[in-house]
């Protein structure tokens, strides 16, 4: 935890990791987007061949929950214990570890494919690269990789929770284009970019790609 944002991030997480649970409880049902995101990312893994895959931020552990009910051998892993905690206890079924996807720790090559849903917005722009390049590390040849992310041009910070906790943690908003940059940088293909809720405030976007040979 050397830099004051990652422990900024899970500090806050750590303090509103109930109410931003309930926040997010059922969000699946309510965007069929995301979840058909999901979906079709769960048919890229099977038709890779399959085998582990990592939620990479998993928060309450909702997505994770997901990609195990349609047979993907998925687990999660978040910066916030008290989010594990959580997830762990809704869903008994997948397997949630405490780690950092600055620093993940898992062999070269050795997950089918990666997930960072909504995870991705905490982190700065100077540490987006190396956070890509830990994915393609960990990710197998070809194994698919999805990334969702608030579209923007901002930085807000967030000083209370949904719990109405004190929390303080910096929010990112980024357009498509910058985030391919860098994950083309890192060394991955784009297959697709999904703009969800393009007329409201804040739009969701949503990336497709896959770990070069």
């Amino acid at each position: 935890m050397s830099d004051a944002w990652l422990s900024d991030t899970r500090s806050s997480y750590d303090t509103d990791a109930s109410g931003y649970a309930e926040k997010v409880r059922g969000l699946l049902v309510e965007r069929p987007y995301l979840r058909a995101s999901l979906t079709l990312f769960a048919e890229l893994v099977h038709a890779a061949g399959g085998g582990p895959v990592a939620d990479v931020g998993c928060g309450p552990g909702y997505v994770t929950g997901y990609l195990h009910d349609v047979g993907v051998d998925a687990f999660g892993i978040d910066i916030s214990p008290e989010m594990v905690a959580i997830a762990r206890r809704d869903y008994p079924a997948s397997r949630f570890e405490v780690g950092t996807m600055t620093d993940l720790e898992l062999a070269d090559d050795s997950v089918a494919g990666l997930i960072a849903f909504w995870s991705v917005i905490h982190v700065p722009d100077h540490a987006m690269r190396g956070v890509f390049e830990q994915f393609r590390r960990v990710l197998r040849p070809q194994g698919p990789l999805l990334v969702g992310f608030h579209v923007g041009d901002e930085t807000r910070r967030t000083s209370e929770g949904y719990s109405g906790r004190a929390i303080n943690v910096d929010t990112h908003y980024r357009q498509p284009s910058q985030v391919m940059g860098w994950l083309r940088e890192a060394g991955f293909t784009m297959e697709a970019e999904l703009v969800t809720r393009p007329d409201e405030e804040v739009p969701g976007a949503l990336i497709f790609a896959r770990c070069d040979a």
